[in-house]
């Protein structure tokens, strides 16, 4: 058997850490889970809306607080400052949520263009503040055709990117123009069926994580460099 080296002469020995269950937070919120949810097409009749008000009303029903962004009248990213009014209700929900839903429909093999805009206009940070940092996220599509995982495909990446706790179940809704009453209700289906265990997920996730997600997100290399820096304003100031 191999011995390895464990010496690790790389390591800045006062940021290290080592994780064990007792640097867990005890405390466990009682409030609803609170539930950011985006969908990507500006129709009147938009399927990825539909999917996402059906996802509302389940997740009101399993006790979480929802509240659904309209996309409408936001700019495109870089279009007009971020102090424009629509901006600031998007990133304002997105430091109020504890947990997202993200549902675009699939357009040209890939998520649509309102759908990126929305997750664009989102900053990975804003001083101190990380709008989507260690918070939950469930990704869904609709596809006007066959079954695709596209635009899922993507969103995960960005789930990633924002530094989200992207659950392992997803949704993706084939031909959805027939998966809906004329009233906007979906049918019940397979389809519908993976949507509850989709939402059922993430509330599952959310409540696990929500309250360790600053500890579950601490990060070794953020540690050092905040140190470095520290360090350097206090020479600074000293010489």
């Amino acid at each position: 058997m191999t011995i390895l080296d464990t010496s690790l002469p790389n390591i800045v020995e006062e940021q290290f850490r080592r994780p064990a269950p007792q640097d867990m937070t005890a405390s466990v919120s009682t409030h609803k889970p609170k539930i950011l949810l985006l969908y990507g097409s500006l129709r009147e009749r938009s399927y990825s809306r539909l999917v996402i008000e059906e996802c509302a009303r389940l997740l009101d029903v399993m006790g979480a607080e929802t509240r659904i962004f309209d996309p409408s009248g936001l700019p495109l990213p870089d279009d007009e400052p971020d102090t424009h009014p629509k901006v600031q209700e998007l990133r304002e929900l997105a430091i109020w949520s504890e947990g997202q839903v993200w549902c675009s429909p699939e357009r040209h093999g890939s998520m649509t263009g309102i759908m990126k805009a929305q997750i664009d206009w989102i900053p990975l940070s804003a001083g101190a503040v990380r709008p989507t940092q260690g918070k939950t996220l469930a990704v869904m599509q609709v596809c006007g055709g066959s079954q695709s995982f596209n635009a899922v495909n993507q969103l995960r990446v960005l789930g990633r990117w924002m530094r989200m706790i992207t659950i392992p179940n997803q949704s993706s809704v084939a031909k959805a123009f027939l998966e809906f009453e004329e009233d906007g209700r979906m049918k019940p289906s397979g389809y519908y069926n993976r949507i509850v265990d989709v939402m059922e997920e993430l509330m599952k996730f959310t409540l696990l994580t929500r309250d360790n997600a600053g500890y579950l997100t601490d990060r070794y290399s953020e540690r050092v460099e905040s140190a470095e820096q520290l360090m350097q304003r206090v020479n600074q100031r000293s010489s």
